[in-house]
């Protein structure tokens, strides 16, 4: 395995470093969708541990680049899922330093989504003084990636359900409704068809 994936790091570099990121980025972001959506519950773990060492791997061999980072950070916060609490809690650290390191690098990067998965953090995170939980701080980000891509999927469905959990329902509503508006990016049809159908059950739940 890792004689073939530096076999990929090789074909990569013969191309500029922002088709070798373009290509690498969508790679990593198919490869997840299909643990996140396909894979049964029981696979995922050993599925993402894999995912997050190529992604370890490519952050070496490209340092500080933002969007692997944003990578390892999403792959490392969604293995935690499927982890014991001690070691699940300490990647919610982890997690949280590599997403403040991209945004440090590039803010703008994805389209903001790296505000969007630091808010999705802060909301799901303990508070202290067992972590850093803040719905406060989780909110402030979430609008800092809304500011980035008022139009975009990413940033409406995770808003709309943060003002769910905070029983504001009728606000929710309407970026929800924008989420399932939102358009579908040609190189990720999969992913973002499944979160659009997650934006379609949160709206049904709230509807009236």
């Amino acid at each position: 395995m890792m004689r073939i994936f530096a076999v990929l790091l090789l074909v990569f570099s013969i191309h500029s470093h922002a088709d070798t990121f373009d290509n690498t980025f969508n790679q990593i972001e198919t490869e997840w969708a299909d643990i996140h959506y396909r894979l049964p519950s029981e696979q995922k773990a050993p599925a993402y541990q894999r995912l997050l060492t190529k992604t370890e791997i490519l952050a070496k061999q490209y340092p500080n680049t933002a969007g692997l980072l944003f990578w390892q950070a999403v792959v490392k916060a969604s293995l935690a899922d499927h982890q014991d609490p001690v070691s699940a809690l300490q990647a919610v650290f982890q997690v949280k330093d590599l997403l403040n390191e991209a945004i440090t690098l590039d803010p703008n990067a994805f389209n903001g989504s790296a505000y969007v998965v630091l808010g999705v953090l802060y909301h799901e995170a303990p508070p202290e003084p067992i972590a850093f939980g803040d719905d406060e701080t989780a909110e402030n980000y979430l609008k800092k990636a809304l500011a980035i891509n008022p139009e975009g999927l990413e940033t409406n469905y995770y808003y709309g359900n943060f003002l769910a959990d905070q029983d504001q329902a009728e606000q929710a509503l309407s970026y929800l409704k924008k989420a399932i508006n939102a358009p579908i990016r040609p190189e990720q049809v999969f992913s973002d068809t499944q979160m659009q159908n997650e934006a379609k059950l949160a709206l049904k739940k709230l509807a009236p």
